[in-house]
C-alpha cells in the first residue's frame, strides 16, 4: 500500500513537471482570459502592483476594456462619468469619482460575468438608479434592465441576423403590449407598424453596394453602425441610452435615409 502511495505521487510529480515544462516551451498554450491576463497589460506598475499604486492604469478602463470588447462605448451602460448620486460601497468609483466598468464588474473575480455582489437584474440596477428613473423609460426600463451591454463578447459567432438586432426584435415584437410594434417577414424586411419605414434586415451593406444606389461604407457617418458589416436595427436607433430607440440621426429631408442611399 506505501508502495502504491509512493508510486502515485511520484506520477503526480512527474505530470506536473512535465505540464510546466510542456508550457514553457510553447508546446502546450495557455491563453488567459483578458481580466487574467499579466498585469502589465493593464497596470503601469506592471508585475509590481499593490493595493496602493492599483488605480494607475496604462490608460482608462474605457480604452483597455475597448481591447477586446470594441463596442462596449458605444453600445452598453455609461461610463466615465461622475454620478449625481452616491453609490454603494460594493460599486466603487475609480480614483477620479467616476463610474467605470470596473463599478459593475470585479474583473479579477470568477463571478459569471464578472458582475460584482450577487444583485442581479432590475435589483441590481436599483442599488444606483431609482425606481423613478426606469417609471420615465416608455417600457418601464425592461429594454436596457435586462443587460448591461446590448452584446459584451469579444467575438459573436458569425449570424445573418447580428446579436444586437435579435434583442431588439425580442421585445419590440413578441413581447410589446398591445402587439408587435414591427415584424420580420420571411424575405428579411423589417415591417414598422403604423407609418414607420419598412427596411431590409440583416444584409451585407458592402454586397449591396456593389450594385450600386448606395455611398461607399467608408464615407457613411460615424453614427451609423453595421454591426459585422451588416444593416441591423442599431444601423438607424440608439441602443443603450435614456432616449431608447431613437434615431442615429434627424431624418429631416430623409437626412438618415440618403446618409446611405445614393440617390
Amino acid at each position: 500500500m506505501l508502495r502504491t502511495r509512493r508510486f502515485i505521487s511520484f506520477i503526480v510529480v512527474a505530470a506536473t513537471l512535465l505540464l510546466g515544462v510542456l508550457q514553457l516551451s510553447g508546446v502546450i498554450a495557455v491563453a488567459p482570459k483578458p481580466h487574467e491576463a499579466d498585469c502589465v497589460n493593464c497596470h503601469l506598475a506592471g508585475d509590481k502592483v499593490t493595493q496602493a499604486n492599483a488605480h494607475q492604469l496604462l490608460s482608462s478602463q474605457e480604452v483597455l476594456c475597448g481591447q477586446c470588447h470594441e463596442n462596449a462605448l458605444r453600445l452598453s451602460h455609461a461610463t466615465g462619468f461622475t454620478p449625481t448620486r452616491e453609490l454603494s460601497k460594493e460599486y466603487p468609483l475609480d480614483w477620479k469619482g467616476d463610474v467605470t466598468c470596473s463599478t459593475c464588474h470585479d474583473l479579477h473575480s470568477g463571478n459569471p460575468g464578472l458582475i460584482r455582489g450577487s444583485k442581479r437584474g432590475r435589483e441590481f440596477c436599483l442599488s444606483c438608479h431609482s425606481q423613478r428613473f426606469f417609471a420615465a423609460m416608455p417600457d418601464g426600463g425592461t429594454s436596457i434592465i435586462d443587460a448591461g451591454h446590448l452584446e459584451a463578447r469579444a467575438n459573436p459567432e458569425p449570424m445573418v441576423l447580428d446579436p444586437f438586432s435579435t434583442r431588439c426584435l425580442g421585445c419590440h415584437s413578441d413581447k410589446a403590449e398591445g402587439g408587435p410594434l414591427v415584424n420580420l417577414d420571411a424575405r428579411g424586411i423589417v415591417r414598422h407598424s403604423g407609418n414607420g419605414v419598412n427596411h431590409p434586415l440583416g444584409m451585407d451593406y458592402s454586397t449591396s453596394a456593389r450594385f450600386g444606389g448606395y455611398r461607399p461604407k467608408g464615407q457613411l457617418s460615424k453614427v451609423i453602425f453595421l454591426p459585422k458589416g451588416r444593416m441591423g436595427c442599431i444601423s438607424c436607433h440608439k441602443g443603450y441610452t435614456k432616449k431608447h430607440g431613437e434615431l442615429v440621426m434627424s431624418n429631416r429631408g430623409s437626412g438618415l435615409c440618403f446618409e446611405c442611399h445614393d440617390l
